[in-house]
């Protein structure tokens, strides 16, 4: 089979995904890969491993995908090497694939700023993988207290942020509704949930008013709340903080950042923050002709040169104006510098109540009106039909019984 594309893609996200359906549907000869043959919703896996939505409702198969679009294949592989500098990617079983056009894609890694313990210890929430995983260590966890062989089954989340209140929230909201019903009000009482971050408030991008909807939620929910206190140590019974506080904790998760990945590192491009890639406005990386930067390998700037979050919004836009780019380099027009069209932000704080900034304005939405709207993006967002329903399904029975509609029996190797 011929190994020279017009474009490969590396990483099948939001942004990979984005870019591949763009040009494949110009009829651009694409090769996608991804080491995963799905596409999965990040946002949502903290409801994967709360045991309220299934691994089937956020993980869509990539070759469903782009069934319909001739022009893209699609190669589960694992790449090890890509070099920019020749638009080369090698995959783990040897093979060399050769493109006019590079598009890096390649996501994230947590980021664990070299906190002793934490990469052995904490539980990231960054693949599908690492929510089942997650899922699979709490319903033991209780498994164990219920039976008298472990102690509290506390959680300490580390991170204020979107994903780490998210978590945070569910989990109390379990230990609050869930646990008393499956188990006993007795371990319910035992069961403790800590968010914990360096930064003084939750959730740093939105306004006060949402900061201080969101503490007051938490604290409804039960979460203890350890603001402006940096863990400095991991361990397999808790967390230390910067003050010399000790957390006891059977379950840390970690929410406290992202990273470039090992192949963003070997590409021979100059790394920025985060190890990201500082791209142009054009989205190409300085330096590598052909080569595009996209999503969470790219530190990206609006047109007033703010530097752009790392949001699944961001990543799926700067997809779809690199494929506007590279086609428009394939057919001799002229790329245009990434405009980005800013939908705000959004958080869940627990069943009924969110918390939503929208638009570059930041129309301020709290309480059900916010959860409404969380709902209706993620809805939109998720990557099938099928996705949607169950996860529409999930929800439904979830708020109306206060049962999980998915539970995690089996036990990773």
């Amino acid at each position: 089979m011929d190994d020279t594309y017009q474009v490969i893609v590396v990483g099948g996200g939001f942004a990979g995904k984005a870019a591949a359906q763009e040009l494949g549907r110009k009829g651009v000869r694409v090769l996608l890969i991804d080491a995963n043959n799905y596409q999965q919703f990040q946002p949502l896996l903290y409801q994967v491993a709360s045991s309220q939505i299934g691994v089937s409702a956020v993980a869509r198969p990539l070759r469903a995908v782009f069934r319909g679009i001739k022009g893209v294949r699609v190669l589960t592989a694992e790449v090890t090497a890509v070099d920019a500098a020749t638009r080369t990617v090698t995959t783990a079983d040897g093979a060399t694939y050769r493109a006019q056009f590079l598009v890096m894609a390649t996501g994230a890694v947590p980021n664990f700023f070299n906190t002793p313990g934490a990469e052995e210890h904490a539980y990231p929430l960054y693949s599908v993988s690492d929510a089942t995983r997650l899922s699979v260590a709490l319903t033991e966890a209780l498994d164990e207290a219920d039976r008298g062989a472990g102690g509290s089954p506390d959680v300490v989340v580390v991170g204020g942020g979107p994903t780490g209140v998210e978590t945070a929230g569910a989990l109390a909201e379990n230990i609050k509704y869930i646990v008393p019903k499956y188990f006993s009000s007795e371990l319910a009482s035992r069961c403790h949930v800590h968010l914990v971050d360096m930064v003084p408030e939750v959730l740093m991008a939105f306004s006060e008013k949402s900061q201080k909807y969101t503490r007051d939620r938490l604290g409804k929910l039960g979460v203890q709340l350890h603001m402006g206190h940096s863990v400095t140590e991991v361990r397999p019974d808790g967390v230390t903080l910067a003050d010399g506080t000790v957390i006891p904790a059977q379950i840390v998760v970690w929410a406290g950042g992202l990273q470039a990945g090992k192949i963003i590192a070997g590409s021979g491009l100059q790394q920025g923050r985060g190890g990201r890639i500082d791209v142009l406005p054009d989205l190409t990386a300085p330096g590598a002709d052909g080569v595009y930067v996209l999503g969470d390998s790219a530190n990206i700037t609006d047109a007033k040169g703010a530097k752009l979050p790392q949001l699944g919004s961001v990543a799926q836009q700067s997809g779809k104006w690199a494929a506007r780019n590279i086609h428009a380099d394939l057919t001799g027009g002229t790329r245009q510098p990434f405009r980005y069209v800013d939908k705000g932000y959004m958080a869940m704080v627990g069943r009924g109540a969110a918390v939503a900034e929208l638009g570059p304005q930041r129309i301020q939405l709290q309480g059900p009106l916010a959860f409404l709207s969380w709902l209706g993006v993620h809805l939109a967002l998720l990557p099938g039909l099928q996705q949607k329903i169950r996860a529409l399904f999930s929800w439904a029975v979830g708020y109306v019984t206060h049962s999980p509609s998915q539970v995690v029996v089996g036990r990773p190797d």
